[in-house]
């Protein structure tokens, strides 16, 4: 490795990589110090949604900064592509949120209408069971209705991974792996990144450490109020296409296996499995697709969210330690273009984004 660098970025998943490689191809030489293999990493474990509709329920900013990157997806795709060759499976045509009972329903519609109401760009159609089975074929009998927006899709998380790798490489940027931080000073215009026996100086710093960002953070004088939220997903075997569109917990991937998730536990960093939560999962996708009863499951996890109290992202460049930044939030897929496209600017010194003036991390102080 060197020992000077423009910029370090700690953490090397969807978030790090994403605005590590956002700032390589703007001619920065960048340098990301990764954990090891065995780290707690949200990015592996991503059910992979490019997901809009029903987002920023308490902040419409949160609504239209996921749009923003939603809008951005295609573009970043079509440049990761060209880079590198790496196919991501994204499509956009739009998702569905499933309702089995009117109350369900009427409570989606309502939220959605409020979303759109503050931004119109947060489009919607209020889909009933006849109208939602010519779009979703395989739909159960017992399916009430849903809500479709032209906003959402999907890619495969670990192929984003990849590409986003690749892609930063070849803009020149180094990976460093193995590289646990344990200590980030700032030593006049320069930062000293500490990973043991073992240095760098950066001229700036990112903290993109999902869950270690909040040990990493007090070094630069910033906070990162971040929690666990377990969540766990099954895969099946590939099946027949039947669903041409993600839904909120099911989605089948373009190599044809379905992914089924959406749990959300408090249980600390146990990132392991359970049966319980498992069948529930099973049978929250078998309800609206019973053609999943007899589909085999080949695989299951168990990952962690990177959470704060409210579910929004903090964005924050430090006052305290002038060159150093953290961005945390639990939406490392849906938010990469924008990290990718929008803050990585921010972070060379472009006006902060309007969009994010509610994710500052002084919102928790009280």
């Amino acid at each position: 490795m060197q020992k000077t660098y423009d910029i370090a970025v700690i953490g090397g998943g969807l978030v790090g990589m994403a605005i590590a490689y956002g700032l390589a191809k703007r001619g920065q030489r960048v340098v990301v110090c990764d954990g090891e293999d065995n780290s707690l990493r949200a990015a592996r474990g991503n059910f992979g949604l490019v997901w809009v509709q029903g987002k920023g329920g308490t902040c419409t900013d949160y609504a239209r900064w996921s749009l923003h990157s939603a809008n951005l997806w295609q573009r970043l795709a079509d440049e990761l592509f060209a880079r590198t060759g790496v196919s991501m499976g994204f499509q956009r045509p739009g998702g569905f949120n499933i309702a089995q009972t009117p109350e369900e329903l009427a409570i989606k519609v309502e939220s959605m209408r409020k979303l759109q109401e503050a931004e119109p760009a947060l489009t919607y159609e209020v889909l009933d069971h006849q109208a939602l089975a010519e779009r979703l074929p395989a739909i159960g009998p017992d399916v009430v209705g849903g809500i479709y927006s032209p906003n959402d899709g999907h890619v495969s998380p670990l192929y984003t991974l990849r590409a986003l790798f690749a892609a930063f490489e070849q803009a020149g940027g180094e990976y460093g792996p193995n590289l646990r931080v344990t200590d980030i000073r700032q030593t006049g215009s320069a930062f000293r990144v500490s990973m043991g026996d073992v240095s760098l100086e950066a001229g700036r710093v990112v903290l993109a450490a999902g869950l270690g960002n909040r040990d990493l953070a007090p070094m630069v004088g910033l906070r990162a109020p971040v929690k666990p939220l377990r969540g766990q997903i099954l895969v099946t075997e590939r099946v027949k296409p039947f669903l041409d569109y993600p839904t909120i917990y099911v989605r089948q991937t373009v190599e044809g296996s379905v992914m089924l998730g959406d749990s959300a536990e408090d249980v600390g960093f146990n990132d392991g499995v359970t049966p319980d939560v498992i069948a529930d999962i099973a049978r929250r996708g078998i309800a609206p697709f019973p053609l999943l009863k007899n589909v085999r499951v080949v695989r299951a996890w168990g990952a962690l969210r990177v959470m704060t109290d409210d579910g929004l992202p903090i964005y924050e460049a430090s006052e305290a330690c002038p060159g150093a930044f953290l961005a945390t939030c639990h939406s490392g897929v849906t938010l990469a273009a924008a990290h990718c496209e929008t803050l990585a600017p921010w972070i060379l010194g472009a006006p902060r984004p309007a969009l994010l003036d509610q994710f500052y991390a002084k919102r928790f102080a009280a």
